[in-house]
């Protein structure tokens, strides 16, 4: 039988691992150029090379941020708010360009459940027990 312990560690490495692959094989080494459509989509042509490259990174940063475990509700606040953020204008904007187009969301969602229950709920036993 897993551990909260187990589970909770194993989900911390899920979690970075999703940023670390959306920021550096998706954003940075552009392997999926849908990612620079979107951005070109959202925030101009001009641009969206770099910036795509700029939010790569930025996701490269919340992995280790997450990795680290340091201050980790304000970490989970911040992914939550992000991914939001982030789905809901491409929802609004560059739904054509999504793998899963609309129903991407549902996806974004299902990540940000995961993502409070591993800080807000899993985190929290595990830190009362201690």
């Amino acid at each position: 039988m897993m551990t909260n312990k187990t589970l909770h560690a194993i989900l911390i490495y899920f979690i970075a691992a999703v940023w670390i692959a959306n920021g550096l094989f998706c954003k940075v080494l552009n392997l999926v150029p849908r990612h620079q459509e979107i951005v070109a989509r959202i925030l101009g042509e001009e641009y969206s090379g770099i910036l795509v490259k700029v939010i790569g990174v930025s996701e490269i940063l919340m992995a280790v941020w997450i990795l680290s475990k340091v201050k980790s509700r304000l970490n989970a606040s911040a992914q939550i708010i992000i991914i939001l953020t982030m789905n809901i204008i491409e929802f609004a904007i560059a739904s054509d360009l999504l793998l899963w187009g609309k129903t991407n969301i549902i996806f974004a969602l299902l990540f940000i459940v995961v993502i409070f229950y591993n800080e807000f709920v899993l985190n929290k036993k595990l830190n009362q027990q201690t």
